[in-house]
């Protein structure tokens, strides 16, 4: 029984690397400048990819944390963001609401998000987010984005240097061109990392 026990560990390490492997395949390169990285992912039953943004900031944890605690001002680095507000703050916990800017003829969008802060023992800090649609009744003139999933997470990498990663999938609601979701999830990622890049290492 021990051998068999052993070889059946073996093969569902076996499976469990081989599934690892090729979620890891599954991410391709669609642009890499200006030290930031954006990657996309097909996901299974979604018309739409998800999208995944490295890079290495030369900031603190602590300019970083500012930045993206102030909800409302963090508009301001966020790629098509029109207007955002924090809805609830709870522990390590809050609710915010965000209005975007879409291309014609695509309606404007809005989201609701959860999001779950977690400090690693490695120092890390990772935020969780998860859409909300029905958290609070939907917005005249807004489609509500249906689904969110993704997260933020910031790794210290030696001295003032954040390694950041920003990854999301969406299903945006209502009907968007093949070609604007396209731009979006090369954009949104690329832009949004860059913007708080400037203003985390002034």
């Amino acid at each position: 029984m021990g051998s068999l026990h052993r070889i059946a560990v073996l093969v569902g390490l076996t499976a469990v690397l081989a599934t690892t492997a090729a979620q890891a395949e599954e991410w391709k390169e669609a642009k890499n400048q200006d030290g930031i990285k954006v990657s996309l992912s097909e996901v299974p039953g979604s018309d739409y990819k998800a999208y995944r943004g490295v890079t290495v900031m030369k900031t603190t944890m602590a300019k970083l944390r500012a930045l993206q605690e102030d909800v409302a001002a963090a508009c301001a680095w966020i790629h098509e963001c029109k207007a955002q507000k924090l809805l609830k703050h709870e522990g390590d916990q809050s609710w915010t609401y965000t209005q975007f800017n879409t291309p014609w003829p695509v309606t404007p969008r809005d989201s609701v998000l959860h999001v779950t802060t977690v400090e690693g023992a490695d120092g890390s800090l990772t935020r969780n987010l998860e859409g909300v649609p029905t958290y609070i009744p939907e917005e005249k003139g807004f489609v509500r984005v249906k689904e969110v999933k993704g997260f933020w997470k910031f790794v210290p990498k030696g001295a003032d240097q954040i390694e950041v990663t920003y990854q999301v999938h969406t299903e945006p609601g209502g009907s968007v061109p093949a070609m604007v979701a396209n731009k979006f999830v090369v954009d949104a990622p690329f832009n949004t990392l860059k913007a708080l890049k400037e203003r985390a290492e002034k």
